[in-house]
């Protein structure tokens, strides 16, 4: 890291105890940044770094809901509005246990970032709650949304901060948001909240967007060494909304996608996956792999271990943060592995990546490679704002022009600071000046 650096990370870590998710995310972007204040020093001068890592309002709140039994119970709210240099606020909710300020603040750090690539007028926020959803019945899920959701209004609006779903939150969660919120508001404001479904504002494709966009800028890597997806052997992480479209996106383009997993454990389908069953089980059912292999004939499910002990020349971490370590990351190495691409946010660990890159494989990081799914929002706000619906096609093809436009953003801004082929250096640069540039141009704020 750039000694000029140090300091100021010393100060963000200090500030922020325990809080290792941000942490790392902070440390990962810094260790790019020495090229770039060696080119602006101004960045360095307006203090660009002490701002942008600390947000400009960070909201906590109490959510207390009652379960079927009429038991009350009482979780944490959460929504950090992180940077608003080029647009409102945009970035997920996430109802998981293992939500806290410092995963709010992670990933609101880096959606800042995944933000600025796309090229579209969005900010940086995140939120959630450390609400379990898995388990409880559609009316506990609703009273808990409409509890959240009459804190969070107050904050939030088309112009302010746009939320929309991540783990934990799919349609059913954004609609029940939504319903609370106009409710209150008295106003059908359809640009507040993105992934709501077709019939009532929301865009054709946003549901594949984050697994589609993943495969796209997979598939953008692997042409510049003359490859392609035709004929690989997919590894993918997860079974759910990202990972299920990751794998019918890599198969459509001639790929074997031979495993993937969930929180029980994983499945090997040699033949390749079935995603309707998947789908179907996963969507509709609510259900285990365990019973895709029960319905699959010569498909094996594991237990213990980890998906990627399975062998493959690409891989998709699509579950969550640091499921892919250095041991991993070596045994795919070893196993063949030529590409890897984060569908979910920060999924590889400081160590994975450094495994992945001294051994010349092509890694996408996650603030590029899985920035269609709010490229995808932006455009459902586009749609909302001019009362416009667009064709699957036409989204579709608007998608993959922005996952080319960052692979290739990527691509050119490592060339040109020195690192060719890192896209971890050409993420964070490119994300970094633009939000810089802006920053400065509207002054002390």
């Amino acid at each position: 890291m750039d000694s000029r650096l140090e300091g100021i990370r010393d100060t963000v870590l200090a500030r922020n105890p325990g809080e290792k998710e941000f942490h790392q995310a902070v440390i990962e972007v810094f260790e790019s940044l020495g090229p770039v204040h060696d080119r602006h020093p101004e960045f360095l001068e307006g203090a660009v770094l002490e701002r942008l890592c600390e947000p400009e309002r960070q909201i906590i709140f109490r959510v207390p809901w009652t379960d079927d039994a009429g038991r009350v119970h009482v979780n944490r709210g959460f929504r950090v509005e992180f940077n608003s240099a080029l647009g409102p606020y945009k970035g997920g909710l996430r109802f998981h246990p293992s939500v806290y300020l410092g995963i709010v603040k992670f990933l609101g750090f880096e959606q800042i970032f995944k933000n600025a690539l796309t090229g579209m007028p969005i900010g940086g926020g995140k939120g959630g709650s450390d609400f379990d959803p898995r388990g409880r019945s559609d009316a506990e899920i609703m009273r808990f949304c409409q509890s959240f959701m009459t804190e969070l209004y107050r904050h939030i609006g088309e112009y302010t901060d746009v939320p929309a779903g991540d783990i934990g939150v799919g349609g059913r969660e954004i609609g029940y948001l939504f319903g609370q919120y106009k409710r209150i508001t008295n106003r059908y404001e359809s640009g507040v909240l993105t992934g709501k479904g077709i019939s009532w504002g929301g865009s054709l494709v946003r549901p594949e967007a984050t697994g589609y966009g993943t495969v796209i800028f997979a598939q953008e890597m692997l042409k510049t060494r003359g490859q392609s997806f035709d004929g690989q052997r997919v590894v993918v992480s997860g079974s759910g909304n990202v990972a299920i479209h990751a794998i019918a996106k890599a198969q459509s383009l001639g790929a074997t996608v031979v495993a993937c997993s969930d929180s029980a454990g994983y499945v090997v389908d040699e033949a390749g996956i079935d995603v309707e069953l998947l789908r179907h089980i996963k969507e509709v059912e609510r259900g285990r792999l365990t019973e895709y292999a029960a319905r699959r004939g010569g498909a094996t499910h594991v237990t213990g271990g980890s998906v990627w002990d399975v062998n493959g020349t690409v891989a998709l971490p699509c579950a969550t943060q640091n499921e892919l370590d250095g041991d991993a990351a070596a045994k795919l190495v070893s196993n063949g592995l030529i590409a890897a691409a984060e569908g979910a946010n920060m999924p590889s660990t400081r160590e994975a990546v450094s495994v992945f890159q001294e051994a010349g494989i092509l890694f996408g990081p996650g603030k590029a490679a899985n920035a269609g799914g709010v490229a995808t929002s932006a455009l459902e706000m586009q749609q909302n704002a001019s009362r416009d619906s667009w064709t699957f096609e036409h989204t579709e093809q608007r998608l993959t022009e922005i996952m080319v436009g960052i692979h290739d953003r990527c691509a050119a801004t490592a060339d040109e600071y020195g690192a060719p082929g890192n896209y971890v250096v050409g993420a964070n640069i490119g994300g970094f000046v633009k939000v810089a540039d802006a920053m400065l141009a509207q002054g002390l704020i």
